[in-house]
């Protein structure tokens, strides 16, 4: 399963591409499907590609709940010995 998730524009390289931090790391992703972004501006990024902007409350909603799933996931794999 892939999941779509909100990364923040650092910078924007060309027409086609712009720089990313996803979860911490800068990357080249493709927005060529979205008008109109900027820095500081938030997109949902799934598989490279930017699918549409996402107002920021939303976004840190979002990476609130992925980091809480992944929180528990640690819980549950150190609770089992993983």
């Amino acid at each position: 399963m892939c999941l779509a998730i909100p990364v923040r524009i650092e910078s924007i390289e060309n027409d086609d591409t712009a720089m990313a931090d996803i979860g911490g790391l800068r990357k080249a992703i493709n927005i060529s499907l979205v008008t109109d972004i900027k820095p500081g501006d938030y997109v949902i990024l799934h598989v490279g590609f930017a699918l549409k902007k996402l107002d920021e409350d939303e976004a840190q909603k979002t990476l609130a709940m992925i980091s809480d799933i992944d929180l528990q996931n640690a819980v549950a794999a150190e609770t089992a010995g993983v």
